[in-house]
C-alpha cells in the first residue's frame, strides 16, 4: 500500500525546520516534534504526514463508533485529534457554552505522504499513486530556504473570565469538594482575540522555541490551526502494552541555578501537588482496568518531577497489558478525556466544571496524535496551545489548575498565570 524509502539526514535540526516549512503547501498538516527531550516512551523523534487521501470529521454523536469503524478498515496511519467534548459521547454529558473556534469535535485523516525521523534515519512513505512524487519533493525541502521570523501578530487578547469571578467560581468549586461532590476537579479559563491576524505557522515556531516540549504540534486542517507546546502524554499503545503519563503539579523556573533547584525540590515535596496528582494516579488506575488483562495495572513512576523551558512538572506512569483483541479505540474510549484534565470522581467534575466554565473546551484538553497500520497509537494532552481559526480571525488559549481542598484561590489563579506565558510571550 505504500512505498518505503530511507536515508540519513546530516543537519537534523535544519532538517526538521525545512520539512515544517514544505509541509504548509499542503490542505492537511500534522507535524509531531519531541524537540530531543529524552522519553523513556518514543518511538520517532520528529513525524509529518500530510495530504489527505481519505478522512473523517464528525461531531460527537456516535464519534468513536465512526472512529473505530475508519481505524478499522483502514488499517494504516491515520493522524488528527479527539476534542475534549468526546465526553458528550461516551458519557451521558453535554456541552452548552460558548465557542468562538467551530472545529469539528473529531477529525482524523490518512496521509498520502508521511516522514518519520529517529535520531538522524528518515524514513519516508507514500502511498503507491504518488510514490512518483517522493524524490522530487525529498530534494524540495533539502532545499527549502529557512528565513527568520518576519511576521508580527496583530491582536487584542481578552480574558474571559475576570480575577474577581475566577476566585468566586474557584470557592464554589472547594464547596463542591467540602460536600463530597468531588476530590479534585481541573478548572479551566479562556483568553482570546477576535479579528486577530497571526501566523500561524511562525507563531508555532516561536511557541515552540521557548517551549521546547516534548510533544509538540503544529496541526493543519486547512484554515483551522493548533499551535501546541504540550509537555504531557495522555496515552500509548505499543504491541500490548498502554502508557499513560498524567502530569499533576506545577512550579515556576528560576534564572538562578540554586534557587531553580530549590523550586523543583519544593514541588517534589509540596503535599498539595503530591495529593493532586496521586489522585489522578487512582483515576488513570481505574480507567486503564476497564480494558487491562487481569492484575496488569500497574504504577511504574509517581510523582516524578520533569524540568522543561518554562516550568518544572510532577508527573507519573501508569502501565497496563491489554488482549490483542482489544479494540484501539476501545481503550482510549473508555479512558477519555483523561483525567488530569477533568478529576475525580471523573463524571461529577465534569458536570461541575461545564457549569463554572464558561467556554466549549473543544479542542483544548483534548488529545492529537496518530495510528499505525497495527493499530497501535500516541496521543498528546492539548495543553499550552493557541487555537486559531483563520475563517472568522477567533485565536484561543485556555489555561488551568487542579482545584483540591487545599487548593488557595489566589495561588490557582497565579499558577494559570504561570502556564499562559508562554503563550502572551509569542503573542504579544
Amino acid at each position: 500500500m505504500r512505498t518505503h524509502f530511507s536515508k540519513p539526514i546530516g543537519n537534523v535540526a535544519e532538517f526538521k525546520q525545512q520539512l515544517l516549512l514544505w509541509s504548509n503547501q499542503f490542505r492537511e498538516v500534522v507535524f509531531l516534534d519531541s524537540n530531543d527531550y529524552h522519553q523513556h516512551y518514543s518511538n520517532y523523534d520528529c513525524i509529518l504526514a500530510v495530504d489527505a487521501f481519505t478522512s473523517i470529521k464528525t461531531d460527537f454523536n456516535n464519534a468513536f463508533d465512526d472512529l473505530h469503524q475508519y481505524q478499522s478498515q483502514t488499517k494504516d496511519w491515520l493522524f488528527g485529534y479527539l476534542s475534549y467534548d468526546l465526553k458528550n459521547d461516551s458519557e451521558d454529558l453535554f456541552s452548552k457554552n460558548f465557542d468562538g473556534l467551530h472545529f469539528p469535535d473529531l477529525f482524523f485523516f490518512q496521509p498520502k505522504k508521511l516522514f518519520l525521523l529517529k535520531e538522524n534515519q528518515l524514513e519516508i512513505q507514500y502511498l503507491h499513486f504518488c510514490d512518483d512524487e517522493l524524490k522530487s519533493d525529498l530534494d524540495e525541502i533539502l532545499n527549502t530556504t529557512i528565513s527568520k521570523f518576519s511576521s508580527s501578530n496583530e491582536i487584542d487578547i481578552q480574558q474571559r473570565i475576570s480575577k474577581e469571578d475566577y476566585i468566586a467560581k474557584v470557592y464554589e468549586m472547594l464547596e463542591n469538594i467540602h460536600l463530597g461532590n468531588i476530590y479534585e476537579a481541573n478548572f479551566c479559563m479562556e483568553f482570546y482575540a477576535e479579528n486577530a491576524h497571526i501566523h500561524p505557522l511562525e507563531t508555532y515556531q516561536k511557541l515552540n522555541a521557548i517551549s521546547e516540549p516534548p510533544f509538540a504540534v503544529y496541526l493543519k486542517n486547512n484554515q483551522q490551526f493548533l499551535l501546541c507546546a504540550s509537555p504531557e502524554r495522555y496515552l500509548k499503545k505499543e504491541d500490548e502494552k498502554v502508557i499513560s503519563q498524567p502530569i499533576k503539579g506545577t512550579a515556576k523556573r528560576v534564572f538562578d541555578m540554586e534557587l531553580d533547584a530549590q523550586s523543583k525540590l519544593e514541588l517534589s515535596q509540596n503535599p498539595k501537588e503530591r495529593s493532586e496528582n496521586i489522585m489522578i494516579v487512582d483515576l488513570v488506575r481505574n480507567d486503564l482496568s476497564k480494558t487491562a488483562t487481569k492484575g496488569s495495572v500497574e504504577v511504574s513512576e509517581l510523582c516524578q518531577v520533569y524540568t522543561f523551558k518554562q516550568v518544572h512538572q510532577m508527573i507519573s506512569t501508569i502501565v497496563s497489558n491489554v488482549s490483542h483483541l482489544t479494540s484501539p479505540v476501545e481503550i482510549i474510549k473508555t479512558t477519555f478525556p483523561m483525567g488530569s484534565m477533568t478529576g475525580a470522581p471523573k463524571i461529577s467534575a465534569m458536570k461541575i466544571i461545564e457549569n463554572l466554565e464558561e467556554t466549549k473546551r473543544g479542542l483544548y484538553s483534548g488529545a492529537v496524535g496518530y495510528f499505525n497500520p497495527n493499530g497501535d497509537f500516541d496521543f498528546n494532552v492539548v495543553i499550552r496551545s493557541i487555537l486559531y481559526n483563520a475563517d472568522n480571525q477567533y485565536l484561543s488559549f485556555s489555561v488551568g489548575s487542579a482545584i483540591t481542598s487545599l487548593s488557595e484561590p489566589e495561588k490557582e489563579y497565579e499558577e494559570c498565570l504561570l502556564k499562559a506565558n508562554a503563550m502572551f510571550e509569542v503573542l504579544s
